[in-house]
């Protein structure tokens, strides 16, 4: 399916509205994004996840580094905390756009 201008068509959640965390963790390297829809972030920076993408991107991930919000690869993060263990799996909105 055409997912326009979403990256994947589901996402899991701690809740409903997306908006608890689900996990904490450490930049493992840094990381620039390709644009404003990406979060940046540096080597042992904390980062806060919101919610994963399931689906088509699997690798993308949620969430935020101080005040900044956005994707990045699941891959670069090293979970060190996890604040809920459920799973909700919600159909995602359209993406992050750059404004």
């Amino acid at each position: 399916p055409d997912l326009g201008r979403r990256f994947a068509e589901r996402k899991r959640c701690a809740d409903l509205e997306c908006s608890m965390l689900m996990c904490r963790g450490k930049a493992v390297r840094d990381f620039k994004g390709p644009d404003c829809r990406f979060v940046n972030f540096k080597k042992g920076e904390a980062v806060y996840v919101y919610y994963k993408l399931i689906g088509k991107s699997t690798e993308l991930w949620a969430g935020s580094v101080g005040s900044d919000f956005g994707y990045f690869p699941k891959d670069l993060l090293e979970i060190n905390h996890n604040y809920s263990n459920e799973e909700l799996e919600l159909p995602t909105d359209v993406s992050l756009t750059c404004s």
